[in-house]
């Protein structure tokens, strides 16, 4: 691509040339042609000059200028392409700080070398802007699916042409261990596109629960036209896979119309798939009532949702444990990634086995504590009494329900509970004390005997300590760690402390501190609340995070 100054025309041709196969606009060409004729002219003038050129757009004509900047004095560096405000007064009339003198210089024949190194620019220059194009191109085709043709299979991973350029489907975004040949024609879901060093990268993937979405979408005209809305989907790759639909008119069947006339429309999903076996599941707003879709074909007896810790309980009849559980763990796997909660499988026998070890703990706790016979401490658990708190401190009007129990009755009950309690009380306090536990944490408000020897035990013995601890110390959590959900203990998660109001005893003490300014803090639960507005519209990042579960 040798460039010379008597054939101007032959600029133009190139430029338009190179413009048209590489498809990018040919301004970019002949900018890149003017900074190379720029660099050659460098090369005979001096690289401390400061020439530039201009390619006419419609004669080719090169014309080369060279620039000096009016500096002051004592910023004058290159004397070659600034001058100070007297030097400059002989080529300009009232010459000011900044301003610019250009002057015409004669046009330089390129040799072989010029020649060269400005074929090397414009190919730099060009290649940039195919880079640009194509990253321009595909950045906003991210979470589409795309039809393309297998070049080349490199260690695994599939590198795709499509069409600008090229993409990569790792070897651990393919189904199961399917393999592809040169020019086979490939469908696969464009899951990230990056701007990098050496060119836009695109990343694809056969695995991605949004790539199942996705084909629903091109088979199911309702779910292109939002009549139907895919709200979650989780993924075993290759082998099965559970998504979760709800309709937006009555008239509608969701699961029928994903499925289509004789299995159509999801048979044509499976055979893209590899023969990935789908589960289509009525999506419902009550999580128990969801689960129990979600855990199909198995049928549930019993569902027990704990929504602080975000785990489920599930009771199923004893032959149908294997069935809920699934190959390897396969089913029940798939539905807690489904509805994002932990998920506890046990059959009918399990369960009567734990409340029966459950009610003889609490007869138990009231025959040692009450000192009431066998008889009466089952009749307590029977009527829903859990603890002493709850018989101590409950309205007589529902001790009185119980058979047997007259008013003198309720009133030497609750007298003995509370009795029991004062004492454990003071026991406790006794030995916070000699923790060293300071009054500023006895007095908080909220805060129990028994509570404040569970802190003092901990190590948190001042209102500055317990003012300093996060949350989920006090409550308890769960943390993901490897994929697993862990638990966290929390000090006062014994006392059925939630997580809100652990959230609300430190902020509480933190006012008290000083360390927060209320008026700040009604500010920020304001806007906690707005980010946590349940009417608020879901994305498709939320549906797809609920389908990859928590």
């Amino acid at each position: 691509m040798a460039i010379t100054s008597a054939n101007q025309l032959e600029l133009l041709q190139t430029a338009e040339a190179v413009a048209r196969e590489k498809m990018i606009d040919p301004a970019l060409v002949i900018e890149a042609m003017e900074e190379s004729l720029a660099r050659a002219a460098k090369s005979r003038y001096g690289a401390e000059m400061d020439i530039r050129v201009s390619i006419d757009r419609k004669t080719g004509r090169a014309t080369f200028t060279r620039v000096r900047t009016v500096v002051a004095e004592e910023e004058l560096e290159n004397y070659q392409a600034e001058f100070t405000v007297e030097q400059a007064k002989q080529y300009m009339e009232n010459p000011e700080i900044g301003q610019t003198f250009v002057e015409e210089v004669p046009p330089v024949e390129m040799g072989r070398i010029a020649a060269q190194s400005a074929k090397q620019v414009i190919l730099q220059k060009v290649r940039e802007a195919e880079r640009d194009r194509q990253y321009e191109e595909f950045k906003d085709r991210a979470g589409t699916i795309i039809n393309a043709q297998v070049k080349r299979e490199e260690y695994g991973n599939v590198i795709v042409d499509v069409g600008a350029g090229e993409a990569i489907l790792r070897r651990n975004e393919k189904i199961g261990r399917e393999s592809y040949r040169p020019n086979d024609r490939i469908r696969c879901y464009i899951k990230d596109v990056r701007r990098e060093q050496r060119g836009p990268q695109i990343f694809l993937s056969r695995t991605a629960p949004e790539f199942m979405a996705e084909l629903f979408k091109m088979e199911v005209p309702e779910i292109y036209d939002g009549i139907i809305e895919i709200k979650a989907v989780a993924r075993d790759p290759g082998s099965r896979a559970k998504i979760a639909v709800i309709s937006y008119d009555g008239s509608i069947d969701p699961v029928g119309a994903c499925v289509g006339m004789r299995g159509s429309r999801v048979q044509a999903v499976v055979n893209e798939l590899q023969g990935e076996k789908i589960d289509i599941i009525p999506w419902n707003e009550d999580q128990p009532t969801f689960l129990v879709n979600a855990l199909q074909p198995a049928e549930v007896t019993k569902v027990v949702l704990d929504e602080e810790a975000e785990r489920i309980e599930v009771v199923v009849p004893d032959e149908q444990l294997s069935l809920a559980i699934g190959r390897r763990g396969q089913n029940v796997r798939l539905a807690s990634q489904l509805t994002g909660l932990d998920i506890d499988i046990m059959t009918e026998e399990d369960e009567s086995a734990r409340r029966q070890a459950e009610f003889a703990e609490r007869t138990k706790l009231f025959m040692d504590t009450l000192d009431v016979d066998e008889f009466f401490a089952q009749l307590l658990v029977s009527e829903g009494f859990t603890n002493l708190e709850e018989v101590a401190y409950v309205e007589v009007e529902e001790l009185l329900v119980i058979d047997g129990v007259d008013d003198d009755t309720a009133a030497e009950l609750q007298a003995r509970a509370r009795d029991h309690l004062e004492a454990i009380n003071k026991k406790a306090m006794e030995v916070a004390r000699e923790l060293g536990v300071e009054d500023s944490l006895v007095a908080f408000e909220g805060l129990t005997p028994q509570m404040v020897e569970a802190l003092a035990k901990d190590g948190v013995k001042t209102l500055e300590d317990f003012a300093t601890c996060a949350d989920w110390e006090l409550a308890g959590g769960w943390t993901t760690v490897d994929g697993q959900r862990v638990k966290d203990d929390g000090v006062l998660e014994p006392f059925d402390v939630s997580l809100e109001e652990a959230q609300a005893m430190v902020m509480t003490a933190r006012v008290a501190l000083g360390w927060v300014d209320p008026a700040e803090l009604e500010v920020a639960e304001e806007e906690v609340e707005g980010e946590l507005d349940p009417d608020r519209e879901l994305t498709a990042a939320d549906v797809f995070s609920e389908g990859k579960g928590a």
